[in-house]
């Protein structure tokens, strides 16, 4: 199936790396241009050579530029430089680190402030002046990355527990919000997905990650491909009814509707 995703511009933060770096993966090989972002330079500029091979034979490029969401200028950096590079902007992917395990009691005030300017308005700026940039009636799309806590808790991850459910719901107003101007806004709920931070989180509890596997109705953990090739869908024109929604991405651990 053609998503119709060539010659599309799509910004995808945190795109060095994990669930970013495969959605970024994804669009290029559908011969999308990104321009990606993270925090570390030399992160930066290895994913923007990789995605530049994988673009060579598809009609794909990328863009990298050395950014932290947390900055109140970044979204606009961001669909600055692609305008610049590429002529226009259809699109975002964004996505940020987990903020650090540990139960909601024990975060000090420190912690808490510090997920809430990155993981939480740090999201929310990048959706509102993101969203502001896209064309009216062309078919934008903007995917938040958040987490299945956003429907049921995740045992040690109590800061997430607190700020995924409370993003989900600025999808579902934005979306209510952007939706007459024909710009899509949805949520991505990855579960257990086989990413550096998935490792050492498990490396820190490794009976954790047994009780998760039996918990999961595939029996086994979710690649960054896999997840990276559902997000690209959903931003592209094939998905072109789809807004509002929380899309799990989870083998099926969720419990809840």
């Amino acid at each position: 199936m053609d998503l119709g995703l060539a010659g599309r511009v799509h910004v995808v933060t945190g795109g060095s790396r994990g669930l970013g770096y495969a959605t970024a993966a994804a669009l290029v090989g559908d011969g999308a241009k990104v321009v990606i972002s993270s925090r570390d330079a030399d992160s930066v500029a290895a994913a923007t050579d990789r995605l530049n091979e994988l673009g060579a034979a598809t009609g794909g490029a990328a863009t990298g530029v050395v950014a932290d969401l947390g900055s109140a200028d970044t979204a606009l950096r961001l669909a600055d430089a692609a305008v610049e590079n590429y002529g226009r902007l259809d699109g975002a992917l964004v996505s940020v680190g987990g903020p650090p395990p540990g139960t909601a009691a024990s975060a000090t005030d420190e912690q808490w402030r510090g997920a809430f300017e990155t993981v939480f308005l740090g999201a929310v700026r990048a959706v509102r002046e993101l969203g502001g940039r896209l064309a009216a009636g062309d078919g934008g799309a903007i995917g938040l990355v958040l987490s299945s806590s956003a429907r049921s808790p995740i045992t040690g991850l109590g800061i997430s527990n607190g700020l995924r459910p409370g993003l989900a719901m600025v999808a579902k107003d934005m979306a209510d919000e952007f939706g007459p101007r024909g710009v899509r806004v949805m949520g991505l709920l990855p579960g257990r997905i086989l990413t550096d931070r998935m490792r050492e989180l498990d490396a820190s509890n490794p009976a954790a990650r047994e009780g998760a596997l039996a918990g999961i109705p595939l029996g086994r953990y979710g690649e960054p491909e896999e997840f990276g090739r559902t997000a690209a869908f959903v931003l592209s024109p094939a998905a072109g009814y789809l807004t509002g929604s929380l899309v799990a991405v989870d083998g099926g651990a969720l419990r809840a509707l």
